[in-house]
């Protein structure tokens, strides 16, 4: 069994931002030397999310319009704290924090028009994703 441990370090110049992170994910597993196995990528930060799916500017804004409807900014108890970001931990909740990705013959094994994005909620500072592989 192999192991192979990547970061993806962000620092959006956005507060909300969609980046696309396939073509890195897919270098550290051709780097991985894994040819059967699973991909993890997980966001490290609690108000980040990954999200596979179409690269589709529309699809895009329509999953931000929805998030906003479901986690808009508001008068959150998390704000009791000093925060301002209740409203990013509840998009990380729905979008999720982390994939598990299949890899086949070396390569990860994605449907025709999936892509890997890092969502982030409350950036423009640093941050980063683990790129776990796993496999024969």
């Amino acid at each position: 069994m192999k192991t192979h441990t990547e970061y993806l370090w962000f620092n959006t110049r956005s507060r909300k931002e969609l980046v696309n992170i396939t073509a890195d994910v897919a270098k550290y597993v051709k780097a991985s030397g894994v040819k059967e196995g699973l991909c993890l990528v997980s966001a490290m930060h609690i108000t980040a999310a990954i999200w596979v799916n179409d690269e589709e500017d529309g699809l895009k804004q329509d999953v931000f319009d929805w998030l906003e409807r479901l986690a808009p900014p508001a008068d959150y108890r998390h704000h009791r704290t000093g925060e301002d970001n209740g409203d990013a931990h509840l998009k990380r909740t729905l979008l999720h924090h982390q994939v598990v990705l299949p890899i086949t013959s070396g390569r990860l094994d994605l449907g025709p028009w999936e892509q890997i994005f890092y969502a982030e909620f409350d950036g423009q500072r640093k941050k980063r994703v683990v790129v776990k592989i796993i496999g024969e």
